[in-house]
């Protein structure tokens, strides 16, 4: 009887365990910084009628998908993505830099892929920033 105890109470005090690195990990996973250098970040370039369009372009190209029309987290593949998709017109988004913003867009994390490699062009990056932060007004 008393190894039966013992073995439940090691099995409790495991699942407990477990449970609790689960939701360190879903707390960890809610806050994203960026680094320094990038949260530091100026961006280079104002926004323009044509570059309006351009970040429109390519946003509705690489973006939309996930993040939605409007920047909602509502696109058409957001309800088969585990990590909760932000929404630009939220306060915690509001107020991160265009650099914090210019490293989540290109680097990724997570369900949030990295677009370093088809996202080439410095210019169209900076661009895709600038359209992000006019869904969120």
């Amino acid at each position: 009887m008393k190894n039966q105890v013992f073995n439940i109470s090691i099995i409790l005090v495991g699942c407990l365990a477990l449970l609790s690195m689960a939701a360190l990990k879903s707390n960890m996973q809610d806050t994203w910084e960026a680094p320094a250098k990038y949260v530091k970040m100026k961006n280079p370039y104002t926004n323009s009628t044509d570059d309006e369009k351009i970040g429109r372009i390519m946003y509705a190209k690489h973006c939309k998908s996930c993040h939605g029309t409007k920047g909602k987290g509502d696109g058409k593949k957001a309800g088969s993505i585990d990590t909760p998709i932000g929404d630009f017109s939220d306060d915690s988004f509001k107020k991160q830099t265009d650099g914090s913003l210019y490293y989540k867009t290109i680097f990724g994390r997570d369900d949030m892929p990295s677009f370093e490699k088809k996202i080439t062009d410095e210019e169209e990056r900076w661009l895709i920033v600038n359209h992000i932060r006019s869904l969120g007004e």
